[in-house]
């Protein structure tokens, strides 16, 4: 009984002790289920913050962006505008323009009927001039008739042969006159066909300098250029050969040097670092050597450009390629390529006019400094380098001489290497071809403006076009309409015999009457 007894109370403990143990695993497990809750709640409420804090940020960054990209938009509108503005500028200049000339042709136009009807109104007068003649010389062969006791046949025959006789000693006084004249106005028909042939030519000319400004998009740009302790700079300046001047100067640094190819290498290459952006030795060297392949081939195209210009064909690509060259030199600040092609269209005009072969004095003015644009390889001078080069290309006997003569080097053999020294003389002196002092200059105008003041009736007198004309204002009540032409031929005649210059000097004589009065 007992044994039954306790192993019912055991039973019963194992129960309890079972229903005990479930018991509090299931608040184990609730607490566990509760806790799990609760930290799933907090991950979602982090979870929310978080995505909130990020939205915000994307929404900055949004408003952000579209801030600078309105700012760009309205640059570029700006510079749009500015370009529309510019285009205006300028079409309206051009209109201007062409107003001045229509009215400068309608001004002609009116000159042109007043000489004609002035002709024919000295026609009439001619013909009147005529019928009174025929009648004096009537009565007279009709005195003569009743003086000499002469017949009309007999005193026509005898008035015939003193006639011819007075005739023929006023044919020789005249032939003498002409033959002298003819030698008087033989400079002057020279120097016309010379300024006929500059009056055609319009050539620009940019004056050279030792230095080249690069314009930067910004001043910080200037420390990438220099470098960590000047690296970039040094290593630019060892890779182009010039110096590299970096001051206040606002979003620009300054390329200096004596050669002018280098510096358009150094120019080009530091434009194309600097928009690469990329600036560092290693791609220093890389972008230099790009840049001079570039130049070889933009000398080319400046030597092809001038032949083509010129219409001067045939010539070899080594002689191509010096002429290029003389597109980055220049002697006293004028530009070697265009003075050679400006020696070749004077060259060609003067011998067209002489009726020489125009196509052979171009080609011999283009040539005449071939030697300048040799590069330092060839030694000797400029005229013997230059002929040597155009004989071992087969150019033409007077070509070679005119090289040769333009440089004291030989005696002209033919009028082509005359007409090209001629023109080279006319190109190197004429007013804006070279530099002048500047003090020489002013000095040379206003001694021009003085010399006009003085002649009587004179009131103003303005020099422009650097000297090449000048505007006199007549006093209106001492010269009249008929005395402008006498007045102009008058200062004319004046500054060539007192005055020394390049070219020929216009002088335009203005008159005008104004009348003033008040209305009060």
């Amino acid at each position: 009984m007992e044994i039954v007894s306790v192993i019912v109370l055991s039973t019963g403990l194992l129960v309890l002790g079972f229903v005990v143990g479930w018991l509090m695993c299931s608040k184990i497990a609730h607490k566990r289920f509760y806790r799990t809750d609760a930290t799933i709640e907090q991950i979602l409420e982090d979870a929310r913050r978080e995505a909130e804090t990020e939205k915000r940020t994307a929404l900055l960054e949004a408003k952000d962006q579209i801030y600078h990209e309105r700012v760009q938009a309205e640059k570029t509108l700006e510079d749009r505008n500015s370009e529309v503005e510019r285009k205006e500028e300028e079409l309206d200049r051009m209109s201007n323009e062409l107003n001045r000339r229509a009215d400068l042709l309608n001004h002609k136009a009116g000159q042109m009927e007043e000489l004609e009807q002035k002709l024919v109104q000295q026609q009439d007068e001619l013909s009147v001039k005529e019928l009174e003649l025929e009648a004096i010389l009537e009565a007279q062969n009709t005195r003569l008739e009743r003086i000499a006791a002469l017949t009309r046949q007999q005193a026509k025959r005898e008035l015939m042969e003193n006639l011819e006789a007075e005739a023929q000693r006023e044919v020789a006084w005249r032939l003498k006159e002409i033959r002298e004249d003819a030698q008087a106005r033989a400079s002057d028909e020279a120097r016309e066909i010379i300024a006929s042939a500059i009056q055609r030519l319009a050539v620009d000319y940019t004056v050279e300098s030792t230095v080249t400004v690069v314009e930067l998009p910004a001043d910080e740009m200037k420390g990438r250029i220099i470098g960590r302790e000047g690296r970039n700079i040094r290593s630019f300046e060892m890779c182009t050969g010039v110096d590299v001047i970096v001051d206040d100067t606002p979003k620009a640094v300054v390329l200096s040097g004596f050669d002018p190819i280098r510096r358009a290498i150094a120019k080009t290459a530091l434009e194309d670092l600097v928009m690469d952006g990329r600036i560092h030795p290693g791609r220093i060297e890389e972008v230099v050597k790009k840049s001079r392949e570039n130049m070889h081939e933009l000398i080319r195209q400046a030597g092809e450009e001038a032949i083509f210009d010129m219409g001067v064909p045939g010539l070899h690509d080594r002689l191509i390629e010096c002429l290029g060259r003389l597109k980055f030199r220049t002697s006293y600040g004028q530009n070697m390529l265009n003075h050679s092609k400006e020696v070749a269209f004077l060259a060609g005009m003067m011998a067209t006019h002489l009726g020489l072969d125009a196509q052979l004095a171009k080609r011999a003015g283009l040539l005449h400094d071939i030697g300048q644009g040799i590069s330092h390889e060839f030694e000797g001078t400029p005229g013997q380098n230059g002929a040597d080069m155009a004989k071992k290309y087969n150019e033409d006997d007077e070509v070679i001489n005119a090289i040769e003569a333009h440089h004291g080097e030989a005696d002209p053999i033919s009028p082509i290497a005359v007409l090209v020294d001629a023109a080279d003389a006319i190109s190197r002196v004429r007013p804006g071809a070279r530099r002048e002092v500047l003090e020489n200059y002013v000095r040379r105008l206003e001694h021009l403006e003085q010399t006009a003041r003085e002649i009587e009736g004179v009131d103003a007198v303005y020099a422009i076009q650097a000297g090449q004309e000048i505007r006199v204002v007549a006093n209106y009540g001492l010269i009249s309409d008929e005395d402008t032409e006498r007045l102009s031929a008058q200062i004319a005649e004046r500054l060539e015999k007192t005055m020394t210059y390049p070219g020929h000097i216009k002088v335009t004589v203005i008159r005008e009457v104004r009348a003033v009065n008040f209305a009060r």
